[in-house]
């Protein structure tokens, strides 16, 4: 008996499995995934009746065509009008058909697909000319809606309607009208179809045809025709409520795959200025064409052939292109600002382009007016170029990066490349602010950009009181070298400079009359100038570890020379778990969702330089924790804090739960360097990003000059002309830039203090390491030359530190002059022979100061 009813409880077992597994199966079999909600871009439609749209302040005037939403600003005061797109441009000789829509553009996108194919549209031919765009005019802003994309343009005409309608409207017309309409619609009786009427698929589109007859307009209708009978419907009384009755009786597919964008503009005065700005939460498009690039004004006080003027671009301190210069042959401008995002991964670095200040200008006739890029700044490059290449216009511009891409190497499975977008937009807008100034020399536009500066970062851009040349000394204190321990190569720090000996060398500088010196200390811990992560902060212990560094830093503050402790806060070199770094969680992210691992790059190949270690991108929050870790370090010794990259490198983390933009990190760190200023610790940068100078005590290896492009025709150093005064600058080190005769001229025009790295040992101690770059560093080599420039660099030119620059003229092709508050004027000459200049002769690759 018991062996039955075991038997039983077995097969009945079973038989709940096999019914369980049946259900499971069937569940399977009818599962029906979910559907995902089709995407919907909405289309706009202009509605106006052509009046201009005005808005005026007490000092512009802003009026819109809303036919073209193309404006015009006239300045109240000069009475200058700006417009934003050339008043020939329909009409160019050079701008072929593509290029005119451009031209007669406020705004022009490219979207792009997985192939990388990049697409460009314009809003004039691809939103104005199909009517899909709408203007709303608020209390204090003008919002222009663009829809662009190929559409067809939507009528105010029945697609489909009754009968008994339908006669009604045509009885209400005049006799050509009622010709016109019933030539156009086609009659639908499901008891009288034609031959070729699908009698299953018309009533799938118009079920209402099973009860009643129907009139149908026909696909073939032009535009042309459309309109004139949306003329026709709305004098016989069809109103917007019967167009979407009528719409209602249309079942068919109406969507499209065609893609369609949502761009809104913004415009506004503030002041003396314009203000436009692009929400990129209001961007609309559909995830198979992601929205690649926008520039908004594409040619916003755009010159002619006819004008005079020049384009001022941001390329080192500053540099014009003057119009209509004739070098057609030569490249574009085009820059990067803030360099290169270093959480977007490449193959190889030909050139970095790179600005540090977010900004371009125009100068036309006796006006001009500066742009300056706001929140957003860290998508956009500046792009310019000069009449008679793709149109007869001399223009200036800047390019957002909306969704950034990477290339994926699918060589083995494809014959293109296949490219991934970010998959959304963080909750930022693109804003540009046009300041319009009475003049159009650049001295006086870089006066105006000064005046916005100190009026935004107001209480941190004070003038200084220097009456000295600042010298920013680096001393370097151990590098990595590989050696032989136990037959095994380990990497440890090489010394070339103890701290007793940095010690030494700040005396001694002083004692031979350096007043205003600031000593960066490179190399100081962790491994050296190849630091490791600053998780733990250890002084290095052949330089005499943790009780010299700290003699040294007691030292420098009984000599009253700031001391600043170097440090890299936002990769990870050489650095592992005992390190505190573990790159899975600590690493940023690349938009593939691999760690953001960074190589060292070839001037000579151009690849991935031979014989170095790769490294890690840190995540945000990790990196803003390894500064603080600086600071505090460097506030326990009473010394200052160095970054070798906060306020140099800018870049985004694409991490798609924990990722941060790169506007983001802009503004997270602009606050730590705010914070850390207001708490009164003295902060040195590198090349000085426009956002991180107002809170820096000095500026080091600033790009004074930057790359010498063709196309452009003069530099100037508009920048430095707005700062100047109010911090203190360098440009590179003097003894291993590679030209210190050239660098030394570039500083003199520039008012730039001067700038030395320095290392105790001499330049054999550097041999088969990877740091060339000091082999001119030796103080005992370089010392008396050093105090030869600045004995006279100080007594020349010492006392213009503590003023602002009010002049600037590039008298010849290599003489330049620069002029100071009090009348101090510094002509250099970059000639190989003495140049008359005024009422003076400079000497031959030199400089003369004239008080």
């Amino acid at each position: 008996m018991k062996k039955k009813a075991r038997t039983k409880l077995h097969i009945a077992a079973v038989l709940l499995l096999l019914l369980g597994a049946g259900a499971i199966v069937w569940l399977i079999m009818n599962y029906k995934a979910p559907q995902e909600e089709e995407e919907y871009v909405q289309i706009n439609g202009y509605d106006g009746d052509g009046t201009p749209v005005v808005m005026e302040n007490d000092r512009l005037v802003f009026t819109m065509d809303p036919r073209t939403t193309q404006f015009q600003v006239e300045v109240k005061d000069t009475g200058k009008i700006w417009y934003s797109n050339p008043a020939g441009a329909s009409t160019d000789p050079v701008a072929l058909t593509e290029e005119k829509g451009k031209l007669l553009s406020t705004l022009v996108m490219s979207y792009s697909m997985t192939a990388g194919l990049e697409v460009t549209m314009d809003s004039d031919s691809y939103s104005i000319k199909n009517g899909i765009y709408q203007i709303e005019e608020g209390e204090d802003f003008v919002k222009v809606r663009y829809s662009l994309g190929n559409v067809q343009k939507e009528f105010m005409i029945p697609p489909v309607t009754v009968e008994e309608n339908f006669r009604k409207w045509c009885d209400a017309m005049d006799a050509k009208s009622r010709d016109l309409v019933q030539q156009y619609y086609k009659k639908y009786d499901i008891n009288k179809l034609g031959k070729k009427d699908n009698e299953k698929e018309l009533l799938e589109k118009y079920p209402i045809l099973a009860e009643q007859v129907i009139y149908v307009i026909r696909d073939t209708t032009k535009d042309n025709v459309r309109s004139k009978m949306e003329e026709a419907f709305e004098a016989a009384g069809y109103t917007a409520e019967d167009y979407m009755a009528d719409k209602e009786l249309d079942k068919s597919e109406t969507s499209s795959d065609k893609p369609i964008f949502d761009v809104n503009m913004i415009y506004r005065l503030d002041g003396d200025d314009l203000i436009v700005e692009i929400p990129l939460q209001e961007l609309v498009y559909k995830d198979e064409y992601p929205m690649y690039t926008i520039t908004p004004l594409p040619y916003f006080g755009a010159g002619g052939t006819e004008d005079e003027g020049y384009l001022l671009v941001p390329e080192g301190g500053g540099a014009a292109i003057h119009f209509n210069n004739g070098k057609v042959a030569q490249s574009s401008y085009y820059t990067n600002v803030y360099g290169w995002d270093m959480c977007l991964s490449r193959d190889a670095v030909v050139h970095n382009t790179r600005a540090y200040y977010g900004l371009f200008g125009i100068a036309s006739g006796e006006d001009s007016f500066l742009c300056m890029l706001e929140e957003g700044s860290p998508y956009a490059s500046i792009q310019a170029d000069i009449s008679g290449k793709n149109n007869s216009y001399n223009y200036v511009n800047a390019v957002y990066s909306v969704c950034q891409r990477e290339k994926y190497d699918v060589g083995d499975i494809a014959n293109s490349d296949i490219y991934q977008y970010v998959d959304s937009l963080p909750d930022e807008t693109l804003t540009q602010r046009y300041h319009f100034v009475d003049s159009s020399d650049y001295v006086d536009m870089a006066k105006e950009y000064g005046d916005y500066l100190q009026k935004r970062y107001e209480g941190a851009m004070d003038l200084n009181a220097d009456e000295s040349t600042p010298v920013a000394v680096e001393i370097v204190g151990a590098v990595d070298k590989v050696r032989q321990i136990l037959g095994v190569p380990v990497s440890r720090p090489l010394k070339l400079t103890s701290f007793a000996e940095a010690a030494d060398m700040i005396s001694d500088l002083v004692g031979e009359g350096i007043g205003n010196l600031a000593v960066k200390l490179t190399g100081w811990c962790n491994g050296g100038v190849k630091q490791k992560m600053l998780s733990r902060i250890k002084p290095i212990g052949s330089l005499g570890g943790s009780s010299a560094l700290g003699k040294l830093a007691a030292k420098a503050e009984e000599l009253k020379v700031p001391l600043y402790l170097d440090g890299i806060t936002q990769y990870a070199f050489d650095s592992n778990l005992l390190d505190g770094f573990f790159s899975y969680t600590d690493a940023a992210k690349f938009i593939s969702k691999e760690r953001a691992k960074l190589h060292i790059y070839s001037p000579v190949t151009y690849s991935e330089r031979e014989g170095t270690d790769p490294y890690y991108l840190l995540r945000s929050p990790l990196a803003l924790k390894m500064a603080d870790n600086l600071v505090r370090k460097a506030r326990s010794l009473s010394a200052g804090v160095s970054f070798q990259d906060t306020g140099k490198d800018l870049s985004a983390d694409y991490d798609r739960k924990k990722g941060v933009s790169r506007e983001k990190a802009k503004d997270l760190q602009e606050e730590q360097l705010r914070t850390i200023h207001e708490s009164g610790l003295p902060v040195m940068i590198n090349m000085g990003n426009d956002y991180a100078v107002p809170y820096s005590t000095m500026v080091t290896n600033m790009d004074l000059k930057g790359s010498e492009y063709t196309i452009l025709d003069e530099c100037m150093p508009f920048f430095q002309m707005a700062v100047h005064g109010l911090v203190n600058y360098t440009g590179y080190p003097l003894n291993i830039c590679g030209n210190t005769q050239e660098e030394l001229l570039v500083s003199a025009e520039y008012g730039a203090g001067l700038s030395f790295t320095l290392m105790r040992e001499s330049s054999f101690a550097l041999q088969k390491t990877l740091y060339t770059e000091y082999y001119g560093s030796s103080y005992d080599a370089w010392k008396q030359d050093m105090l030869d420039i600045y004995r006279r660099y100080d007594e020349e030119l010492g006392h213009t530190f503590c003023q602002r620059m009010t002049g600037h003229r590039n008298l010849t092709p290599v003489v330049s002059c620069t002029e100071y508050e009090d009348g101090t004027r510094v002509y250099v000459n970059y000639g190989y022979k003495d140049a008359q200049a005024e009422d003076v002769t400079v000497p031959a690759r030199d400089y003369l100061v004239v008080r």
